[in-house]
């Protein structure tokens, strides 16, 4: 075989990745987004091109935090987005435990940032003893020992 026909796949290869399916479109960024911001609406843009592994699906994205920062035209990918923190470090919450009818309340420090079901180390600012707990929705840390 000659050179110029073992080339000219490796040159046809990039024409045919830009080929996307009529009707396929991909979210990308429309600015510079920093690590751990929430995304909003006007962050994104619609890309009309299948972008491998990008996501497509505005309502899926919006509200989502960033975990890395995404550069302005790179596609919004799923690996770089996570729940949106509800727990900031060192922020005051409520730490709540529940048995029944019982119920204890008391504040603490959080030592770790959360979203919403993650666990979370919290110390008591009464005893200074370090928990772990879940956020709640609200913001609350439930403990359940």
């Amino acid at each position: 075989m000659s050179r110029r026909a073992i080339l000219f796949p490796a040159l046809l290869a990039p024409a045919l990745l830009l080929a996307a399916p009529l009707g396929a479109e991909s979210l990308v960024a429309s600015r510079a987004i920093p690590a751990r911001s929430v995304i909003a609406p006007e962050d994104l843009r619609v890309a009309a091109a299948a972008i491998p592994g990008a996501l497509s699906d505005l309502a899926s994205v919006e509200g989502m935090e960033t975990k890395v920062t995404i550069y302005e035209g790179r596609p919004i990918r799923a690996g770089d987005l996570v729940p949106a923190a509800i727990v900031e470090r060192n922020q005051i919450v409520r730490l709540r435990f529940e048995r029944g009818p019982l119920l204890i309340a008391a504040d603490g420090r959080a030592l770790d940032r959360g979203a919403a079901g993650d666990r979370i180390r919290v110390m008591n600012l009464a005893s200074r003893v370090i928990v772990t707990g879940d956020v709640s929705e609200t913001g609350d840390v439930i403990v359940s020992r």
